[in-house]
């Protein structure tokens, strides 16, 4: 198991938590932002990827999902 995944794993469970912390307190943004940071996470462990690279492939397939 290398670095970049453990990363992966610690970005989904802080994506997780401030997803939930969002939905709490109702702030909408904030819940998206930790939804947002949960799927870095779960390309990151998936593909052994950097945290840039995971990054790169997330902002490309929200402008795909934008269309």
């Amino acid at each position: 198991m290398n670095l970049d995944r453990i990363e992966g794993n610690w970005k989904q469970l802080k994506g997780n938590a401030k997803h939930q912390w969002g939905r709490l307190i109702e702030d909408q943004f904030l819940a998206m932002e930790g939804k947002r940071d949960q799927l870095a996470g779960i390309i990151q462990e998936s593909n052994g990827i950097s945290r840039e690279a995971a990054g790169k492939q997330n902002a490309a397939m929200a402008k795909v999902s934008e269309r």
